[in-house]
């Protein structure tokens, strides 16, 4: 379970601590180290979620539960721990990050996916235990989300949940504000400790530093409908998402692109997801797309986050990648930073290590 590195003995309460970084790692390690008891200083050269934490998606979703292995547990954990998370940074900060567990839906095509999907459950019951089920229901009545299957059966689990990615980073600024942490945006000198949480220009760097591909950046495209499902269950098909929000909209998407010419601009492959998700979910059919949005998103080498201190650089470490399981694993990670920095304590997954990625 641990890199065998070692790291800078234990802080005491009002050191400090810089944070690199204004996306949902940055952010959520400052808060987690700031309520801690450290003096936390976040230096953020574009804005508050200028990458890909400031989209439009938020599903909050667990893998199958099945060869279960640390860091499928890890994803557990922290998604059980999002409520209390999210709960937290609102009661301070008074921002609301639009959290909410409100299930998922998935649509069983044939008999084999009826009968794997049931299997499932009973691997659910065995890791999940009583905090959240995995089951077959009929897709009949199951929201206004729910998606059509040619079975007339769909999975839905109880345990994934949504949140609104750009309120999400408002909410956690507006907590460490609150909290009395530094928020720089632009340049700042660093104190103390300091935890890179770069996103895709961290990679790139990293790439640069160790000569080596660390990981790389991949484009997404999404898309937001006025509609109001209220607390409806999420819909995965197709893979893709549609997330109802608790702002009244719903979000779709997203593409995974390796190769692109501007990260930021939407092209057809998002009319081509619009009308998937139109296709999907009837209800959206004549619903007006109301914003576009594309970036790209930090997927380090071995699709885990990747985790723990700079191989050669004292006192420096390293939050990053997380791709497409960022925002699910912000509070896990929040809390294993935290206990690394602060405390000297390593519990970060095989797997998960800066050095996997090297």
């Amino acid at each position: 379970m641990t890199s065998g590195l070692s790291i800078n003995p234990v802080l005491s309460k009002g050191e400090w601590v810089t944070v690199r970084g204004g996306g949902v790692f940055g952010l959520s390690c400052a808060f987690e180290l700031a309520r801690r008891g450290v003096s936390v200083r976040v230096i953020e050269r574009a804005g508050i979620g200028a990458g890909a934490s400031g989209g439009t998606v938020g599903a909050l979703a667990p893998h199958v539960p099945e060869q279960w292995e640390p860091k499928k547990q890890f994803q557990l954990e922290s998604l059980l721990m999002a409520e209390g998370f999210w709960a937290d940074v609102a009661r301070v900060g008074g921002g609301q990050p639009g959290y909410g567990r409100v299930g998922r839906l998935q649509p069983l095509l044939d008999q084999v996916q009826i009968d794997r999907a049931r299997e499932r459950k009973a691997s659910a019951a065995v890791h999940w235990q009583d905090n959240a089920r995995w089951e077959v229901i009929p897709a009949q009545g199951a929201g206004p989300l729910a998606p059509a299957s040619p079975t007339g059966l769909l999975v839905h689990d109880t345990l994934s949940a949504r949140i609104n990615p750009r309120a999400c980073v408002d909410a956690l600024h507006a907590a460490l504000r609150a909290i009395g942490a530094q928020v720089i945006i632009g340049e700042g000198d660093e104190r103390g400790q300091v935890l890179h949480a770069t996103g895709v220009a961290g990679l790139f760097d990293l790439c640069e530093r160790f000569g080596t591909e660390v990981g790389n950046g991949v484009k997404g495209q999404a898309a937001v409908f006025a509609y109001d499902a209220g607390a409806a269950p999420q819909t995965y098909a197709e893979n893709l998402h549609v997330i109802a929000h608790a702002n009244g909209t719903v979000a779709v998407g997203s593409t995974s692109e390796r190769y692109y010419d501007d990260p930021n601009s939407t092209d057809a492959q998002l009319d081509t997801l619009i009308a998937k998700a139109r296709r999907i979910c009837p209800v959206l059919a004549e619903a007006p797309v109301i914003n576009r949005w594309a970036d790209l998103r930090p997927r380090a080498k071995t699709r885990a986050p990747m985790l723990g201190a700079w191989p050669d650089r004292a006192g420096h470490f390293i939050a990053n990648g997380g791709f497409k399981i960022g925002l699910g694993m912000a509070p896990k990670v929040a809390q294993v930073m935290a206990d690394l920095m602060l405390e000297g304590k390593n519990t970060i997954p095989d797997g998960f290590h800066v050095e996997d990625s090297l």
